[in-house]
């Protein structure tokens, strides 16, 4: 048995460490260019909380993501001739979006620091904006500078410039990074950290839409690469990006920024006045209504998907662990035990950026598939759990009245199994809806995506959390009123 743990843990770690062994690649032609043409689209990744450069707005009756870098990069897709396509995805995974070729180009205010350059090329510089710190209204006396901010908790977005220079410049304050803007609010807000350092555009639009926050320049010291916002690529698509500079020097003749900046200026003051642009209205969380419902059902559909998908495989993964074969044995404990062994998080990941690399997966469709391989390995210890529990005497009469191996199964051991089980199963389930949630990190528009939406739409931080926490209480209460239905028939039967 020891021996067999040994050659399993050997199997994991070598399988592991086999996905990034770098394998020698001759360098292909530049085609970057010519590839999105041929496609007819071009898929740009932004992190949509960036206010003026990117950020979410009802235009329409429709959630669109609208901002300065929407409409640059609207203007490069007209200059190439094709569609253009956004992927709002979390700051910190818009380069391995980027790597993984999930987007074609990175456009979310980025710096080309020296850093990021060794691992994507960038556009010329089409924004330079400032370094600022965003404090409480009440607090605006006692922070004035960087310096006043010694020894406190500052937030940061993280991945971002901002993180680098609050580590190199502000060595003594104590750093909350976090891959939204929205949530860096809402801990200012609710007192958790005493400051926030971001892009001096998107500080000004937050303040100018909230009269709790001030803010002020950071006075930070700025290398040339960490001056002003760019485009990013991925490396050797040199194509791409002279297509691209292109564009952006006809924007910079014809004063184009200006306007984009004006146009999303427009975008914030609706967003301000709510939904319907009814100043009445505004206060009313409820106009946000259209967003909950759609995160709402990606939801329901993600974790009745996986749920259908992870009880087959569990149930096949059950019988395998139960099997006398040992090939069968091995494969499904070595599943189990990985899955189990790692965060669902990291598995997310590595089905929609990794697995990105062989196939192109979407994200609603990674999410699921992620999802559905985790609850597998739960449900596959939970029945094999059960099955266990049924006397192996219920199995030998069976078989001296003269039923199979299978009848006896379906007919005797299953169904007795099944009441055992039937708690903890639910249980799963529940746990399913809940956990479900990690899909929003790859761009997935389920519940807890489109809550930081409104509460970037709607400059609220509290009362989204609320509607978001009653919405999955009646999800979750409704689903155990069911189960619990179910459960006292059994016990009648």
């Amino acid at each position: 048995m020891k021996k067999n743990s040994f050659y399993l843990i050997v199997l994991s770690l070598l399988t592991v460490i086999g996905l990034f062994v770098p394998v020698e690649t001759v360098t292909a032609a530049d085609t970057a260019l010519e590839d999105i043409q041929e496609k007819g689209t071009l898929v740009i990744g932004t992190s949509a909380d960036f206010p003026p450069y990117e950020f979410h707005s009802t235009v329409d009756g429709k959630d669109t993501i609208v901002g300065m870098d929407i409409s640059i990069a609207q203007k490069i897709a007209e200059d190439l001739g094709v569609e253009l396509k956004i992927e709002d995805i979390g700051f910190d995974s818009l380069l391995p979006a980027l790597e993984s070729e999930k987007v074609d180009m990175v456009i979310s205010g980025m710096s080309p620091t020296d850093e990021r350059k060794k691992s994507v090329d960038f556009s010329d510089v089409y924004y330079t904006g400032g370094q600022n710190i965003v404090v409480r209204e009440a607090d605006k006396e006692i922070y004035t500078n960087a310096e006043d901010l010694t020894g406190m908790k500052v937030g940061v977005q993280t991945g971002s410039l901002q993180e680098t220079l609050a580590k190199e410049q502000m060595p003594d304050s104590e750093l909350l990074s976090l891959s939204k803007i929205t949530d860096l609010i809402l801990a200012l807000k609710t007192n958790k950290i005493e400051a926030i350092l971001m892009e001096k555009p998107s500080a000004e639009a937050y303040i100018g839409n909230d009269d709790q926050l001030v803010t002020f320049d950071g006075g930070f010291l700025l290398e040339d690469g960490e001056q002003g916002s760019a485009i990013a690529f991925k490396k050797d698509a040199q194509s791409l990006v002279e297509a691209v500079n292109t564009s952006l020097v006809e924007i910079s003749d014809q004063d184009l920024i200006s306007d984009y900046l004006e146009e999303a200026g427009t975008y914030l003051q609706a967003a301000q006045q709510g939904t319907n642009g009814d100043e009445e209205s505004s206060n009313s969380i409820f106009n946000y209504w259209q967003y909950f419902l759609r995160g709402t059902g990606y939801t329901i559909l993600i974790s009745v998907v996986s749920v259908f998908f992870g009880s087959i495989l569990g149930i096949g993964l059950s019988f395998m662990r139960m099997s006398k074969n040992k090939l069968m044995h091995f494969v499904a404990t070595a599943y189990v035990e990985f899955v189990r062994g790692t965060p669902m998080m990291i598995q997310v990941m590595f089905i929609y950026f990794a697995v990105g690399y062989l196939i192109n997966i979407p994200a609603l469709a990674s999410g699921i598939i992620a999802v559905s391989l985790n609850s597998a390995a739960y449900i596959c210890e939970i029945i094999r759990s059960g099955l266990n529990s049924v006397p192996k005497g219920q199995a030998e009469a069976a078989r001296s009245l003269g039923m199979s191996k299978k009848i006896s199964m379906r007919q005797i051991i299953f169904p007795q199994a099944l009441k055992n089980i039937w708690p903890a199963l639910g249980n799963e389930f529940i746990t399913v809806i809940k956990e479900s949630s990690i899909v929003s990190i790859i761009g997935v528009s389920d519940l807890i995506f489109q809550t930081k939406v409104v509460t970037s739409v709607s400059y609220r931080g509290i009362a989204p959390l609320v509607v978001t926490m009653i919405i999955y209480f009646i999800l979750t209460f409704s689903l155990t009123k069911l189960l619990n239905h179910y459960e006292g028939k059994m016990n009648h039967d």
